[in-house]
């Protein structure tokens, strides 16, 4: 295990936590669970069992207070975790897609084996290890075991490395990118650092039903907004230590100028994220970003930037003539946001071990009887070493959304409104962060989509009223409002019932990513503009 000893070993067993996850927003819907081969009553350190996107969206560790719960399937589970690091795939997927074994999952969380493989849910996997530290019997998944070793400032590592941070972190990953996770394309056959196996590895996916995917685009390739502010970052990974004596620096190479990162450390093995903050251009362009370090590997030398511009799609001007009279009102889109990102940055510390070095000199005496004496001019030396912390940090994207009747629309009460008038709205999006400014951006983007062109075709880019952690977006000036106000008409034809506005907030940038919000809100149409007016005399008393 590295620097095991007969506290702290591994005895072979493991197991498999499992999730069910609804395909639709890929959010978990069920309480995670543990199942395995073995007898683990001995279990006395576990944590409350989570899933790795609870994990990835902020939630962090809690000890387990009661006892371990586990499951021991009736058809044995294949061996997930070996030694040699060459599991049985085949065997695994047979596995967890037998229809036995997934009715026995459906008993553990409550449902039927129609619904769970309806195509509408797909299961995430974790492996887990059963294993000694310092002599207590843990229980952990690959994400678990990382985010401890953090915790312990790499002393579950220290130990366990060969267990911990290769064998079980690689037992699992995906070769497709799914639930926001990448493909893993690293080296398989050596430790992995903290931060890949939280943002890569310990990870599977059975799904039920084909769902057209494609392999994922090259990790090398973004797509950022014009005018924006973004944050560019990729993985410095070392194998040996990155100290304060002599630390690393990373440039990056964009649109003719130089962004260099600076006072960069990280011990043996590990790896942490690195990044810039920069502004884009006003006009689409493709930029080609080159990235270079004076120390350590980079997971991505080179990324090609794709600036592309929102506007010029608002909708045309409605007409008293316009009609739909086969219109549905559709589903408001929710497509996969991520509302909370974590990232951290290691930094070095002396640690002072002051040795006395011997220097033993015959100093000359004529008057001693021996003619002198020994003395040793020796010196204090400080043979310390450079110990790791790792400061982790996390960012969290909270949005609300108003839609209200217009300033000109005297019929309205409330959201009750008639169609053909203009609806406003508020958007606020707040970034709660513990980490510098430096890090991060505020929420720059809203994009506004209708049911009136079924969320497709046109939408309208809002104005940012207010900069900043809190921002505030508003609909820019219509162009077709006689006054300039700043609203959508909504159409004459629209059916009485729920107009749905969908907004998706972007632009809310991490150095773990970009964060980004689904908001929506209704007024209510009875009516059109035509029953507040008509035509006829005037009364002349």
């Amino acid at each position: 295990m590295g620097n095991g000893s007969d506290d702290s070993y591994w005895n072979d067993d493991d197991g498999i936590r499992i999730t069910v996850i609804r395909v639709s927003d890929n959010k978990p819907v069920s309480v995670p669970f543990d199942l395995t081969n073995y007898n683990e009553n001995n279990v006395t350190r576990s944590f409350v069992p989570k899933n790795k996107i609870s994990y990835h969206s902020g939630s962090s560790l809690q000890s387990n207070l009661g006892q371990y719960i586990y499951h021991k399937p009736s058809k044995s589970a294949p061996k997930i975790i070996t030694e040699s690091g060459n599991a049985n795939i085949a065997a695994i997927r047979n596995y967890f897609t037998d229809r036995l074994v997934i009715n026995y999952i459906c008993e553990c969380i409550g449902t039927t084996y129609e619904k769970l493989t309806s195509g509408n849910y797909k299961l995430l996997l974790e492996p887990i290890a059963y294993f000694y530290f310092h002599g207590y019997k843990y229980a952990m998944t690959a994400t678990e075991a990382a985010l401890y070793d953090q915790a312990l400032s790499g002393g579950l590592r220290a130990e366990m490395v060969s267990l911990t941070h290769q064998q079980l972190p690689l037992s699992m990953f995906l070769e497709h990118a799914d639930l926001g996770y990448p493909a893993f394309q690293g080296n398989k056959s050596r430790p992995q650092s903290d931060s890949t196996i939280i943002n890569q590895l310990g990870i599977g996916v059975v799904k039920f039903k084909d769902d057209g995917s494609m392999p994922p685009p090259s990790n090398s390739k973004v797509t950022y907004r014009t005018n924006t502010d973004v944050v560019t970052s990729v993985t410095l990974s070392s194998d040996d230590e990155i100290s304060p004596d002599h630390p690393a620096s990373v440039t990056f190479h964009i649109g003719g100028g130089n962004y260099t990162v600076t006072n960069i450390v990280i011990p043996a093995d590990e790896s942490q994220l690195v990044w810039c903050k920069w502004h884009t251009p006003s006009a689409p362009q493709t930029m080609d970003i080159s990235v270079s370090a004076s120390q350590g590997y980079l997971d991505i030398g080179s990324i090609t930037a794709s600036v592309v511009s929102v506007d010029g799609h608002e909708p045309p001007d409605p007409t008293a003539n316009d009609r739909n009279d086969s219109f549905t009102a559709p589903a408001v889109p929710s497509p996969s946001t991520a509302a909370s990102n974590t990232w951290g940055v290691w930094s070095g510390q002396w640690t002072p071990n002051p040795v006395w070095h011997e220097d033993w000199v015959w100093i000359l005496d004529p008057a001693s009887p021996t003619g002198g004496h020994w003395e040793d001019k020796g010196a204090w030396v400080d043979e310390g070493k450079w110990s790791y912390n790792f400061t982790s940090y996390r960012a969290t994207l909270s949005a609300n959304m108003n839609l209200e009747p217009g300033p000109r629309t005297p019929s309205a009460q409330g959201k009750h409104m008639r169609s053909g008038y203009g609806v406003a709205i508020t958007v606020n999006g707040d970034l709660s962060t513990n980490a510098p400014q430096s890090h991060v951006t505020s929420p720059q983007t809203a994009l506004s989509y209708f049911p009136e062109f079924q969320y497709k075709q046109y939408w309208r880019h809002l104005d940012c009223a207010l900069s900043g952690t809190s921002a505030s977006l508003m609909y820019k000036k219509n162009i077709y409002s006689t006054y300039g106000d700043r609203v959508h008409f909504t159409p004459l034809w629209y059916p009485d019932g729920k107009y749905t506005v969908y907004t998706y907030l972007e632009d809310a940038w991490t150095p773990a990513g970009m964060l980004s919000e689904n908001l929506s809100d209704s007024t209510i149409i009875g009516g059109s503009v035509y029953d507040d007016w008509h035509i006829g005399p005037k009364m002349i008393e």
